[in-house]
């Protein structure tokens, strides 16, 4: 680092990386939150792309972005607005500018703001020739050009030259912020192995934009964000979804059962088929189903036969999945379905995130058919929660339905890596040799029946989607057998309520407003009230994960407070469920439905509303 250098402290830095779809922005922001949580800063992130593989190009529908927030303090949210913005395109500048901060740093790729790509992005004006980015640093770097020139010599292909164009500003904003590249040369090593010449190449374009970076007199300073205090322990980057599929496989070891997933690939919960599928290593099995009704239909089948049975969707498939569900109600099998929520109906916004799929997980099936209904809150906890599915479904034996979605299944946080021998047993009831067996014969405490595997001497037993006589089995049309089977079914997922935690309140447990929120949503909730706890407002939050049944204590804490506020990303379903669970008590709501997370920003602003109404 030059001496001359003027370097800037700061707690929390927002970025965001933006440009065509085929710019590698989505790799540029991974790699540089990763080199951030390596150096020790707490890190969220952000991942935002059009649903076509390749969106048109120079337009602002086609615009990947990649927004990141790193700090020296505890970190929940990707931030609202950004500090700093890589815009690779004038489309990147146009979706973009809105979400800078005032005064923040603007990096443009120079060499594409032609006339034609201006006329794609809807200026009617160079914005780099006019006043309209006056009020930001506005650093104009010929990306392009300039990652031509740095490989010239190269053996490389124009169309593979141009794709190095991303490491050139990565170099840049490494430099910007003090970032070592060892670990992003270690993953270009790595990913490319096979092409020495690809390798160098973007070794030599990220070293070029870092180098470039320290000689503009716009960047004659750095900023600095030293690392964060976090608890003593191996951390790594992940992301919800990759989460989500190593707290399934803790759950089938901790179970002592082999895992198998059933699925068809749908956005975005895709990553999470992925992820197993090469963990063959640790005994799990996928299957690639057909379509959405095979993959669970498989995975009701594996369950029969033994395994920790899973599979995953959207919520356009968790529709399709609706009959084969209640196969696995009737039949009582233990089945977890993961549900990564997006924006809908129908296609609707496939990289979208949302919150509308609710009253579907907890409602939506033939007939009276009800099954636990849980959510996750952050990327990190994703593992968490996909275990708590596993625990309840085997233990309970029930399927489970995990909710999480767009925003954290895509998101990466630093996540402290557990040890097996730290995580619960989870004890299955699984029949042995030489019991007296009847199939729906249950235990008193949850009212479970006994998993008998097939081919175990002595276990031989029918099930099926017909109506079971209580206790023997057999098909049965008796009205008052329904009746009892029916209210057994009800009665077990409530027994659920007394294996989970009571609801936790995060402030004052008598404070003017409680804010509610469940899922996803949790980052921005906690951070707008602690923000306003700061400046000391009688606010409190208190966060749903366990949906359906709902935590005893529940009622007990909505009574000690006069306003509550739901806060969703959907149009009011969890506040209508709370009102028909809880006919006496007002709710409040703030909702939103862009296909885009809260920001603290709005949030703090309906909060001090509601603070302010006598």
């Amino acid at each position: 680092m030059s001496q001359k250098t003027k370097i800037i402290e700061k707690e929390e830095v927002v970025i965001r990386f933006s440009g065509d779809s085929g710019d590698g922005m989505q790799l540029t922001g991974t790699q540089f939150s990763d080199t951030s949580a390596l150096f020790g800063n707490d890190v969220a992130t952000f991942p935002d792309y059009p649903a076509e593989i390749r969106a048109p190009q120079g337009t602002v529908g086609g615009v990947s972005g990649f927004q990141l927030h790193f700090g020296h303090q505890e970190i929940n949210t990707p931030g609202d607005f950004a500090d700093v913005l890589v815009a690779m395109n004038p489309a990147a500048l146009k979706a973009n500018l809105k979400w800078v901060k005032p005064s923040g740093t603007i990096i443009v790729n120079e060499d594409s703001f032609t006339d034609k790509n201006l006329e794609k992005a809807g200026y009617d004006s160079d914005p780099l020739l006019d006043d309209k980015l006056a009020d930001y640093n506005l650093i104009k770097a010929k990306v392009t050009s300039l990652t031509r020139e740095c490989l010239k010599d190269s053996t490389l292909d124009q169309k593979s030259i141009l794709r190095c164009k991303n490491m050139f500003t990565l170099g840049m904003v490494y430099w910007m912020f003090d970032r070592p590249f060892e670990h992003t040369e270690a993953f270009i090593d790595k990913k490319f192995k096979k092409y020495p010449e690809v390798v160098d190449a973007n070794k030599k374009v990220l070293r070029a934009g870092y180098n470039f970076a320290r000689t503009i007199e716009a960047l004659a300073y750095n900023f600095s964000v030293a690392p964060a205090k976090i608890r003593k322990g191996t951390y790594r980057n992940i992301t919800g979804n990759k989460a989500t599929a190593w707290g399934l496989m803790a759950a089938a070891e901790r179970a002592n059962l082999e895992l198998f997933c059933g699925s068809y690939p749908i956005t975005p919960a895709t990553e999470i088929l992925q992820e197993l599928a090469a963990r063959k290593d640790l005994g799990v099995k996928t299957f690639q189903a057909e379509d959405e009704i095979a993959g669970i239909c498989t995975a009701i089948g594996a369950s029969f036969a033994g395994d920790f049975a899973v599979t995953t969707t959207s919520g356009p498939g968790l529709a399709l999945k609706t009959e084969a569900a209640g196969l696995a109600v009737m039949t009582e099998l233990p089945l977890v379905i993961v549900n990564v929520q997006r924006g809908g109906p129908s296609t609707g916004l496939p990289t979208k995130t949302e919150q509308s799929d609710l009253l579907q997980a907890i409602h939506g099936r033939s007939g009276e058919c009800p099954m636990p209904v849980i959510a996750a809150s952050t990327p990190s906890d994703c593992f968490h929660y996909a275990f708590e599915a596993g625990r309840i479904a085997l233990e309970h034996m029930t399927p489970v339905i995990l909710l999480t979605d767009g925003f954290i299944a895509n998101g990466a946080e630093p996540w402290r890596i557990p040890k097996m021998s730290d995580l619960p047993e989870i004890v299955a009831p699984i029949a042995q040799e030489g019991d007296e067996y009847l199939p729906y014969a249950r235990e008193e405490k949850r009212l479970s029946r006994k998993w008998a595997i097939p081919g175990t001497k002595g276990l031989e037993h029918r099930i099926g989607g017909l109506e079971k006589m209580d206790r023997d089995g057999t098909v049965s049309y008796v009205p008052e057998n329904h009746q009892v089977m029916s209210d057994i079914r009800k009665k077990r997922v409530e027994l659920v309520a007394n294996n989970i935690p009571e609801l936790e309140v995060k402030g004052n447990e008598e404070a003017d407003v409680l804010v509610v929120g469940w899922g996803g949503t949790y980052g921005h909730l906690i951070t707008a009230v602690r923000e306003l706890q700061k400046e000391n407002k009688s606010i409190s939050l208190a966060h749903f994960n366990y949906i359906f049944p709902l935590p005893k204590n529940t009622a007990d804490v909505f009574s000690r407070y006069k306003k509550i506020i739901v806060c969703e990303l959907n149009d009011g379903q969890f506040a209508e469920y709370l009102r028909s669970s809880f006919q006496n008590i007002k709710f409040e709501q703030h909702n939103k439905l862009m296909g885009l997370p809260f920001t603290v920003l709005e949030l703090k602003e309906r909060f001090n509303q509601l603070l302010e109404e006598k």
